[in-house]
């Protein structure tokens, strides 16, 4: 097995998942992000089985993972459109938090960059809740953050996808030619 073999790059890509899928279970428990919290946990363990599969050359596990990558594509692709309104969808609605809760991401109260210290009184007394003013002076707003969180695990998952393929592929010859021989 050589450094750069597919079945390293699989590990490599499994060990990044596993990496952006903890960070980001982290920040949607602090924002109370059920559906969220649920589902990267479900990816978490998923993962930890196409790797287990990928080290010990067991072609189910590979398969189960591969599965679950598509499944977890529709996922981010869903959250990647709720965050950007698109499709009917919108970022203040509440299916995120499965309408246990009215906390929204934690990063639209700590998107990096905001000065929400500044906002003129006058703007505060005429609205009729402070929630309805986005924060001035965001250096990126929370729903670039949280599809940008998207974009990077479906980039990762999208490799992991292709190298899954190939790595099945390659067991599959692999147990070929030892039952020929």
């Amino acid at each position: 097995m050589g450094c750069c073999s597919g079945r390293c790059m699989l590990i490599f890509i499994c060990i990044l998942q596993l990496i952006t899928a903890l960070e980001r279970q982290v920040f949607d428990f602090l924002g109370y992000q059920w559906a969220p919290i649920l589902v990267n946990f479900l990816h978490i363990i998923v993962v930890i089985l196409g790797l287990f599969g990928t080290i010990q050359y067991r072609p189910r596990y590979v398969v189960l993972y591969l599965t679950w990558t598509v499944l977890w594509v529709g996922w981010n692709i869903f959250v990647c459109c709720l965050y950007l309104d698109l499709g009917g969808l919108s970022k203040d609605s509440n299916y995120l938090s499965l309408g246990v809760s009215a906390h929204s991401s934690w990063w639209k109260e700590n998107a990096p960059g905001c000065d929400e210290g500044d906002l003129p009184a006058t703007r505060w007394q005429s609205l009729e809740s402070p929630a309805l003013v986005s924060s001035l002076g965001c250096m990126l707003e929370y729903q670039y953050i949280e599809v940008l969180h998207s974009a990077l695990q479906l980039f990762i998952s999208l490799l992991g996808f292709v190298y899954a393929c190939y790595v099945i592929s390659v067991f599959n010859e692999e147990e070929d030619t030892y039952l020929y021989k």
